[in-house]
């Protein structure tokens, strides 16, 4: 109970910094409010992420720019497709909204999740191996959204999948907009 008790106050001491933190001149650093696990987030993936990825380069928001406009890396976002609401009658109408992602990024859809079906990984290495023409070294960098455990298991899975360049972006396409920069609306990338 004490630990869940310390975990609590943790969370609530990590969204206080960054609530306090916000400015719209310069991109404040998240501050480390979780642990890396030793395996996958399985579960509440939209909470604060840990500062690292364990052997990926962690990059903030002027860093990825500079990727970006160089063609120096396949940027690739791993959030998962919405999902009409549960309680929502059958008979209300409902679409979601769209998905604006930095241009010329891959949505690999669903492949955030900490457990994958054969199905979704198979989407995953496929994706990721078109995206790279196979090359296991060409620099990728993961993102979603801001505190989004999505693009961090998908970075973790990529560096267990062999490939050896691995950039994650945290702050994700939040901060990217924040910052003034582009972003575009974007389908998922289509399965075989």
């Amino acid at each position: 109970m004490k630990h869940v008790v310390l975990w609590m106050q943790a969370v609530a001491l990590c969204w206080a910094f960054a609530a306090a933190a916000q400015t719209p001149a310069k991109e404040t650093p998240l501050p480390p409010c979780a642990t890396e696990p030793e395996g996958y987030r399985m579960e509440n993936y939209h909470a604060p992420t840990p500062a690292t990825l364990q052997g990926a380069t962690v990059v903030d928001t002027a860093q990825a720019f500079d990727l970006w406009t160089r063609k120096a890396a396949v940027f690739i976002d791993a959030i998962a497709r919405p999902k009409r609401p549960a309680d929502l009658p059958p008979y209300q109408p409902w679409s979601a909204e769209p998905r604006r992602d930095i241009p010329g990024s891959l949505w690999l859809a669903d492949t955030g999740f900490g457990e994958l079906s054969p199905e979704a990984q198979r989407y995953f290495e496929t994706g990721l191996a078109r995206a790279t023409g196979g090359d296991k070294s060409k620099p990728i960098l993961f993102y979603c959204r801001t505190h989004c455990w999505a693009s961090w298991n998908a970075g973790k899975r990529a560096k267990t999948l062999g490939y050896t360049n691995v950039y994650w972006y945290p702050p994700g396409a939040d901060a990217w907009e924040k910052a003034g920069h582009p972003l575009e609306v974007k389908e998922p990338a289509p399965g075989e």
